[in-house]
Formats: structure tokens, C-alpha cells, sequence
């Protein structure tokens, strides 16, 4: 799972990072509106906290326009105003949620929490495909016979994969999601992994198979409908 912050106070943007990393959610910092702008329409995020008041672009100003651009990415708003007026346009902006600062840190994570199920890819704690099934709670992937344990990045490409099952994910989308902005991993970084969880499909013995669709990413299919690539 990853956030994107849009927050200017870059000590509070910090303190959230590290308060999402209770519930394993990593996250990229962005300082002010206009870059947060085009990072929100890469739509490489499973989730948002925008601050209000940035430079560059207003949260409320940025959030509207990403919205009527298409963006469906859950959003929690932060704010130090507490008027009604105030968290209802943010509400009417397209925020799932209105937070005042300071707030208290068991509430963020139950906020973003709700939020992201409120997408839909996160309502069950196992994800299953098939014969496959992840259990979200312990990073433990399953065929009918066997389950093996899975690092934390093989979790999250896995992740990626079983709740994009109809899309391909391009390996551009995984280095993002996955290693993050500030990272120096590169594409091979992403095939490695790839690699690792195809071995384990074969020991589990599943009909689940990653399929690599030629110079745009990988999808999840099962072996009687295994499209291009191998």
C-alpha cells in the first residue's frame, strides 16, 4: 500500500510517514500543490493526504481539478481549520474525509483504513484468484495444497496483481508503487521480483500464472486463458 502526502510542513509530513508505517503503508512526501498536482494524476497511489493551505495550489483548488480529470483516488484532507464551512467544501471538493490538526494519530489510521476500503480493493483480508488466495494479515500465499510466506515487496506486487486482476501493471507502475519515488531501483528490480513469485506459483502448484504482455507489464491469468509472453 502506498500514500502520497501533500503536506509543506515537512516535519508533520514526516510524522505521518512514519505513523503509516504501523500499518505498513509507505508512503512519498510532496511540499506543494502543483507538483502534488501531477503526482495525483499518475494515479500510481492507493491513497491521499492533502493538506489544505500549500504553495504553489490550494488542496481544495488541486483536489477539485483531479477529480473532474477523473482521479478516484481516496483522499483525506488535512486542515488546522475547523469551521462547518470550511470542511464542507471540502467534503464537496471530492475529499473522502476531513481531519483537523492536530489530530490524533489512532484516528489517522483508522481514517485511512476506511478510506481505502471505501475503493474496494481492500474489503476482505484474503484476496483470492482462482486456486490462489493471499491472507493479507500475514503475507502467507496459498494454493489447495501448499502456502508458502512472501517477502514484503513479493507481497505487494502480488497485492498489485490480484486487485488489478483485469489490467496489465506496468513494471513503471510497480517501481512506483512498490520501491517508491525517491528510490534508485530500476526495472530489473521489478523482473527480479517477478521471477521470485513465478517460482512460487509453481511450488503451490496453482493454475494462477504472471503473464509478461510485451513492452507494457505483467498481468494475473490462469493457464487456460494465458495470453502473449511467458
Amino acid at each position: 500500500m502506498r500514500v502520497l502526502i501533500i503536506e509543506d510542513n515537512v516535519r508533520l509530513a514526516q510524522s505521518v510517514q512514519d505513523i503509516l508505517k504501523q500499518i505498513w503503508y509507505d508512503s512519498d512526501i510532496c511540499t506543494d500543490g502543483i507538483t502534488g498536482s501531477y503526482q495525483i494524476l499518475e494515479q500510481a497511489y492507493d491513497a491521499v493526504i492533502l493538506d489544505v493551505m500549500l504553495p504553489g495550489k490550494d488542496g481544495i483548488t488541486l483536489l477539485k481539478e483531479a477529480r473532474e480529470q477523473g482521479c478516484k483516488v481516496p483522499v483525506l484532507m488535512l486542515t488546522a481549520r475547523s469551521e462547518v464551512e470550511d470542511k464542507v467544501r471540502g467534503l464537496e471538493s471530492g475529499a473522502d474525509y476531513y481531519l483537523t490538526k492536530p489530530f490524533d494519530k489512532k484516528e489517522l489510521l483508522a481514517v485511512m483504513k476506511t478510506i481505502v476500503r471505501r475503493r474496494g480493493e481492500l474489503l476482505f483480508d484474503c484476496l483470492t484468484f482462482g486456486d490462489l488466495s493471499l491472507d493479507q494479515g500475514n503475507y502467507t500465499l496459498s494454493g489447495s495444497e501448499r502456502s508458502i510466506q512472501l517477502g514484503r515487496k513479493e507481497y505487494d506486487i502480488m497485492r498489485i496483481l490480484m486487485t488489478n486482476r483485469d489490467q496489465v501493471i506496468s513494471k513503471e507502475t510497480l517501481l512506483l508503487k512498490v520501491w517508491g519515488n525517491d528510490s534508485d531501483a530500476v526495472e530489473n528490480n521489478v523482473e527480479i521480483y517477478i521471477s521470485f513469485l513465478r517460482k512460487k506459483l509453481l511450488f503451490l502448484k496453482v493454475h494462477a500464472v504472471i503473464v509478461t504482455i510485451r513492452n507494457l507489464g505483467y498481468r494475473l491469468c490462469e493457464k487456460e486463458v494465458q495470453g502473449e509472453g511467458n
